[in-house]
């Protein structure tokens, strides 16, 4: 087995994965098959990028090598929610495959739960949440340590609303008042 490289560069990182996905056969004859993330390998094993690993009764594991997890310098406070949670995980997206050679498709791999709360709130892809491996974990953490930057809270000034100044064709209520007194109108 051997452990891909990640491609660091100056403002994210890339860390190629192996996804492993089950296929579970439906129970009745109308139902399609059911896709799920099952986990990630950092060490991939040589061979096809599409490969059958296991088969039991009513499921089978695969492995695709064609993923990749890209840690972006600007969402570490995203990385540091995941980390801080009880059990830090990868979140795996899943859509229905275009190409003939993959029966499904891993869109993304990401360790942000914002980024995996997106597309949770679309119907048309799968999120699934992994177990994150410990090397892995241990690669995150040195990312963030290298890169976040602390923002401090700024609270935002309200904009100065000149008063005096027509809006929308109208004269401004104060100028109609004055009008009105100097006239007898009111008292």
């Amino acid at each position: 087995m051997n452990a891909p490289t990640p491609t660091p560069s100056a403002t994210s990182l890339t860390i190629p994965l192996g996804v492993i996905v089950t296929c579970k056969q439906p129970t009745n004859a109308w139902a399609d098959p059911v896709w799920r993330a099952s986990g990630v390998m950092l060490e991939i094993p040589p061979g096809p990028d599409w490969r059958e690993l296991a088969r039991g009764e009513g499921y089978t594991q695969y492995l695709t090598t064609r993923a990749q997890l890209e840690l972006f310098r600007k969402e570490t406070e995203a990385y540091i929610a995941n980390i801080e949670s009880r059990e830090p995980a990868l979140y795996v997206v899943l859509r229905e495959s275009e190409a003939d050679d993959a029966p499904i498709d891993v869109h993304l791999v990401t360790a942000s739960p914002f980024e995996a709360q997106d597309y949770m709130d679309s119907s048309e892809e799968t999120v699934e949440r992994v177990a994150m491996p410990a090397p892995l974990l241990e690669m995150i953490e040195a990312f963030i340590a290298e890169h976040h930057v602390e923002e401090k809270f700024r609270k935002r000034k309200r904009d100065e609303v000149d008063i005096t100044e027509e809006k929308f064709g109208k004269e401004p209520i104060h100028v109609v008042r004055q009008r009105m007194q100097g006239n007898g109108r009111e008292q």
